[in-house]
């Protein structure tokens, strides 16, 4: 393929050369006669470049073998209709003041003496199947929440989805249907993709067949992006259409490199910026959930973040490049290891470290309890570290819809230490961090983003387990007191059913 892609460039040239003789010819004077001036009214003579045998030939053999691997790579990517059921507050106008765009003129005109009623709403998305008695490889946000999952094959067949488990920290999620003698995709290995290599992007996003996009690889290991905490992207120009999430992103030898997740615009539309979650990545975590039934990670317990010029000064670091140790977790792996702040991290089990994210996803791709050897630099000096990798602490958010009561679509999590540091949570704060409420919920004007829940029906909370428990214990038609800590201070707040 190598030498296909070669001679894709040498056609180019045969192109060039031809348009260019083609144009000399033109302009040339035949030798031994005078130039005539020509009339201002005469129209100049126009010569067609002519495209050789073997140019045309070439570009047919390129067009072949990409259509050879479209058609190779399109029966393994399925579409993935979701339904979901949704509840709205009636009000005395009907669905009339439920539109978004009137709301934001006239406000919440809800009945306060009205019910809720329930709609069902439905999405489309991708999926890859990765496995041939039908495991499929989807996004997290293409399945997250819903009440059912239809999976469509490319020869029309449908099969009712079972939900295996989901990532939200990579987005990722994993789909299981009932049947055998699926072709499963070929997982090819994303760490040897280089800027410039030709990708193709599969989706079937309506259910109406695949669709499929061409472009190149325009860079890796893009994070910052803010679509995952866990991110390592590969972007490409290659069209990722809506719908397309979860799709295939594969190489020219049809193996899957990718999974498609999102598209960079501001207007909704592609504008060459696509990205794909790594497939090394993806079938890690794949593995990880059929195995062991959640996302096992490596846990270093430090608190790290990236070198700016000033800090580099401060600490009188020569390295551009590393993680720079701004806490380490009491009773942790790193400080068991004998790991200190002001540390800074430049290899991790044999791999150079460019920079937090790096560390952050090498860390997190590690066994726990796996031995690893850790290069720091300390006060000038390089020093080899050895230490046990622990297990990541659960920080998943609780799950929608299974109180019964007011506390229902409510989302929160254990406050971890860089959640505490990053929005100045007093160290005498306990309990869990508000990370989301649903619109519908009860609780949806009394609590905020962020308000971490200290008490519930004033008994105190200190972790997630705590706040399920009591919060099971609330009955549909009971009022909630919750102590809430907010932006520097302590309030009570009630929610009523």
């Amino acid at each position: 393929m190598k030498g296909l892609l070669s001679a894709f460039a040498c056609a180019i040239l045969i192109l060039s050369i031809c348009s260019v003789s083609g144009c000399k010819q033109q302009a040339g004077v035949e030798p031994g006669k005078p130039s005539a001036s020509k009339s201002v009214t005469e129209e100049p003579k126009r010569s067609m470049a002519v495209i050789s045998e073997d140019a045309t030939a070439l570009l047919a053999k390129i067009n072949e073998s990409l259509s050879a691997v479209s058609e190779v790579v399109k029966p393994s990517v399925v579409n993935i209709s979701t339904t979901t059921t949704v509840s709205m507050k009636e009000t005395p106008f009907g669905d009339f003041f439920n539109d978004p765009f009137l709301r934001k003129f006239f406000g919440d005109q809800s009945n306060p003496h009205g019910g809720k009623k329930k709609y069902k709403t439905s999405a489309l998305g991708s999926g890859v199947i990765v496995t041939a008695d039908g495991y499929i490889l989807t996004n997290n946000h293409v399945v997250q929440n819903v009440d059912e999952i239809k999976v469509i094959l490319q020869d029309k067949r449908e099969f009712a989805g079972k939900l295996i488990g989901t990532d939200p920290q990579t987005d990722l999620a994993i789909v299981k249907v009932k049947t055998g003698g699926l072709p499963a995709i070929k997982i090819g290995d994303s760490g040897k993709l280089k800027v410039g290599e030709l990708v193709i992007a599969v989706g079937n996003p309506f259910a109406l067949g695949n669709t499929i996009t061409m472009g190149i690889v325009s860079a890796v290991g893009r994070s910052h992006v803010g679509i995952a905490d866990y991110e390592d992207f590969i972007q490409t120009d290659a069209a990722i259409n809506p719908g397309n999430s979860g799709g295939a992103l594969v190489n020219i030898r049809a193996e899957l490199v990718g999974i498609n997740t999102a598209i960079f615009s501001t207007s909704g539309g592609n504008v060459g910026i696509g990205f794909a979650i790594p497939a090394s990545m993806a079938q890690k975590v794949m593995e990880s959930i059929i195995k062991h039934g959640k996302v096992v990670r490596g846990w270093l317990g430090v608190s790290i973040q990236d070198l700016t010029p000033e800090l580099i000064k401060h600490f009188n670091i020569k390295e551009g490049k590393g993680a720079l140790i701004a806490d380490v977790v009491k009773g942790g792996p790193a400080e068991k290891a004998g790991f200190m702040r002001g540390d800074l991290i430049t290899a991790f089990d044999g791999e150079p470290v460019e920079d937090a994210t790096s560390l952050r996803n090498m860390v997190a791709g590690r066994t726990p309890g796996k031995t690893v050897t850790v290069k720091i630099i300390r006060e000038g000096k390089e020093i080899s570290l050895s230490c046990v990798l622990g297990e990541l602490p659960k920080t998943s958010v609780t799950q929608k819809a299974e109180y019964g009561n007011v506390m229902e679509g409510i989302y929160v999590q254990d406050i971890t230490p860089e959640i505490r540091r990053g929005l100045l949570i007093p160290d005498k704060v306990t309990g869990v961090i508000v990370t989301n409420i649903d619109e519908e919920s009860a609780a949806y004007e009394a609590l905020k983003q962020n308000d971490v829940i200290l008490e519930v029906n004033r008994k105190s909370i200190f972790n997630v387990k705590d706040y399920e428990t009591l919060v099971k214990r609330i009955k549909p038609e009971d009022s909630v007191l919750l102590l809430v800590y907010r932006t520097g201070g302590f309030i009570y707040v009630t929610i009523n059913p």
